[in-house]
């Protein structure tokens, strides 16, 4: 759980400190056309599942492949959404990331044995996570004024 923890404090600050960079050359509403990226995903056909590190330790394999399978997607996820955000918000979204990130774990370990709840992964998981990346971008581009500012242009 350490190492999926790091991993995901890593990514979280990485798209923090890559969108407080990208709003000096840019304006706000322009970096929020970052909501295709998770839209993008949702759509790709390719997977990206590389195969996995093996390390000594646990907690540095698991936080090696955490960010190799994981990188592309969390940070075309955070990165639109941390955009413009003050340091107070992207600490209060990082504590309570994390935080949320250990619960899930906690919580597939209760209901990995349950051959019901397999059953559904495997049937529903990824057009859910689809679906939720598309609501992701979609949210990203409502929230920012994007689309006022194209109506506006129009």
């Amino acid at each position: 759980m350490l190492g999926y923890s790091l991993g995901t404090l890593i990514l979280l600050s990485l798209s923090y400190f890559l969108g407080e960079l990208l709003t000096n050359f840019f304006p706000l509403w322009l970096l929020d056309c970052l909501g295709v990226l998770p839209i993008y995903l949702a759509l790709r056909t390719d997977d990206d599942d590389n195969g996995i590190h093996h390390q000594k330790s646990p907690v540095l394999s698991t936080l090696i492949t955490y960010l190799s399978v994981c990188s592309g997607c969390n940070l075309s996820i955070f990165l639109p959404v941390l955009v413009g955000k003050t340091f107070n918000q992207f600490i209060t979204a990082l504590i309570l990331l994390c935080l949320l990130a250990d619960l899930v774990v906690l919580l597939i370990k209760l209901l990995a044995k349950s051959s019901f709840i397999i059953l559904m992964i495997h049937q529903f998981g990824e057009k859910l996570m689809k679906i939720c990346y598309i609501v992701v971008g979609c949210y990203v581009f409502w929230d920012s004024g994007l689309i006022s500012h194209l109506i506006a242009f129009l």
